[in-house]
């Protein structure tokens, strides 16, 4: 029976859904090359790199520019500080962000118009970098770990991505809570965060990210070397190798190790691990994003 109902594809279809197919295949190719191509450099021996011609493959597969990444105390170091702000960040911005956007929608909020609108002034004005370097003396986060998470427990742009979801929620969800006695907090652990893990894992893939990849608060905020995240060290690592000084200074195999190579191989020690992070959230991030950025 579904046969008979099945429309009967056209020449025009075929031929749009075969420009689909190419236009699509011709975006993967240049997102996905550019990475790859990063890739085979990294893998490559690094004198055979500079003839150029690596396209697809390794000519002369060589780890030597990874090994000489890895096998620096400080990098191994500031891979796990890396790692504890990340892991450590997150969820506590996730937590922070989401109540706040839960006390914001709420109807019966007393100025609620006029708290928001407070937040949202903060995300195109600010007091400038000076301000909130001495802020954050004052608070004695200088040169310590937390600097790295309480300035960042929320941010505005993510609350209202989760405030505009939670709006999108029936409000008769909430008036059958309170009617069985529940509180706030109840409301919020039991029913809130469990409906919005769309847009809550959204959230957690920009947190992770954000705290992953930054590496400038490290230089203004703090001077201990154990302290350092393992973007700053890689820029330190790059700089090293920007001047040929410095990379024979560095290397006494210096004909193993070249600047391209070593810039490589950052990029993708420091890339990978949070790429790995999508496949697992990919089915959130989309729902996500498109309920919580319109309000219904």
């Amino acid at each position: 029976m579904d046969g008979k109902f099945k429309k009967k594809r056209t020449r025009q279809d075929i031929v749009l859904d075969t420009v689909i197919c190419l236009f699509l295949a011709l975006v993967v190719i240049v997102c996905v090359y550019p990475f790859w191509n990063i890739f085979i450099i990294s893998i490559n021996d690094a004198t055979d790199a500079i003839r150029g011609g690596l396209y697809f493959f390794p000519r002369k597969l060589s780890l030597a520019s990874y090994v000489d990444i890895l096998s620096r105390s400080t990098f191994l170091a500031s891979i796990k500080m890396t790692l504890a702000r990340t892991l450590i960040g997150t969820p506590l911005a996730v937590v922070v962000t989401t109540a706040l956007a839960y006390v914001l929608s709420r109807k019966e909020l007393v100025l609620k118009k006029g708290l928001t609108l407070i937040f949202v002034f903060t995300m195109y004005f600010g007091g400038g970098l000076v301000p909130y370097y001495m802020v954050l003396k004052n608070l004695n986060l200088l040169d310590s770990f937390w600097v790295y998470i309480l300035p960042n427990l929320v941010s505005v742009y993510n609350m209202i991505l989760v405030k505009n979801y939670i709006e999108g929620m029936p409000e008769a969800i909430f008036e059958s809570c309170k009617i069985d006695g529940a509180n706030e907090l109840t409301v919020f652990f039991k029913m809130v965060l469990p409906l919005s893990k769309p847009i809550i894992m959204t959230i957690a893939l920009f947190v992770a990210i954000t705290q992953w990849n930054s590496w400038f608060d490290a230089y203004l905020y703090t001077n201990s070397q154990s302290l350092k995240t393992m973007q700053s060290i890689l820029v330190e690592i790059l700089n090293q190798y920007q001047t040929s000084s410095a990379n024979q200074a560095a290397n006494q195999n210096a004909a193993a190790l070249t600047p391209d190579s070593i810039r490589m191989a950052a990029t993708m020690v420091s890339t990978i691990p949070i790429i790995m992070v999508y496949p697992f959230i990919q089915k959130y991030f989309v729902k996500g994003i498109m309920l919580g950025s319109v309000k219904s």
